[in-house]
């Protein structure tokens, strides 16, 4: 297993950007947060920024859809090129149904779960995802404190994901830094997000390679 850091552009300079994407190429995926100001009450980027946001990376975009109408508005992001989109069980009405429509479209994908959600539903339909995503957090703002007490779910969906032997990459977002990644690590997580940890730090390339290396290590404890 190896670690994947995901900066979140939730903690970037939004006027820039392009210098912001060049400050943090060493990560593996840039993390784009979606929201609506209803499925969660922040409100943040819309399709036209995230298909500007595809053709000027140079490295792959990993969307998160905190939105309502999720079963008919994700395909869209798909089809800006992002890599991966990731939405929430508790917006779809048919997720097994939109994770095929995404794979269709191109795009990887990963089903996420707020930390009130069990994973029942998402153990049960597990092949149908190439990620799931386990908030540390409540979803809706960056900066938030790493909920601890959300590690026996990703204990749970590891075990589940090794038991039936599938490519599965588990990620967490919220609150993760040099102590909680390997927290996070440990309790079987390979994905992190990492936004205001990466984008606070003058080197971020550097900060990136060091939260990658803190979680590698951690899957040898």
């Amino acid at each position: 297993m190896t670690a994947l850091i995901h900066p979140s552009i939730l903690s970037a300079d939004f006027a820039n950007f392009q210098t912001e994407f060049v400050s943090i190429s060493s990560a593996d995926a840039i993390h784009v947060d979606v929201m609506d100001g209803h499925f969660v009450p922040n409100l943040t980027f819309g399709l036209p920024v995230v298909k500007r946001l595809v053709q000027i990376s140079e490295l792959p975009i990993d969307v998160h859809l905190m939105i309502e109408n999720v079963d008919f508005l994700a395909v869209s992001y798909a089809d800006t090129g992002a890599a991966s989109v990731t939405f929430h069980q508790e917006a779809s009405v048919e997720p097994v149904k939109l994770a095929r429509q995404l794979r269709a479209a191109g795009a990887k994908a990963s089903i996420a779960v707020k930390p009130g959600t069990g994973l029942e539903f998402v153990l049960d339909n597990l092949s149908e995802f190439d990620m799931v995503l386990v908030m540390t957090v409540e979803p809706g703002f960056g900066g938030q404190s790493f909920m601890s007490d959300m590690m026996p779910k990703v204990e749970q969906a590891r075990a589940e994901i090794d038991r039936l032997g599938l490519n599965i990459r588990l990620q967490v977002d919220g609150g993760i830094d040099e102590n909680t990644i390997k927290v996070a690590a440990q309790a079987g997580a390979d994905t992190f997000v990492a936004g205001s940890s990466v984008f606070s730090k003058s080197d971020r390339n550097g900060q990136i390679e060091l939260l990658r290396d803190i979680a590698n290590k951690a899957f040898d404890y």
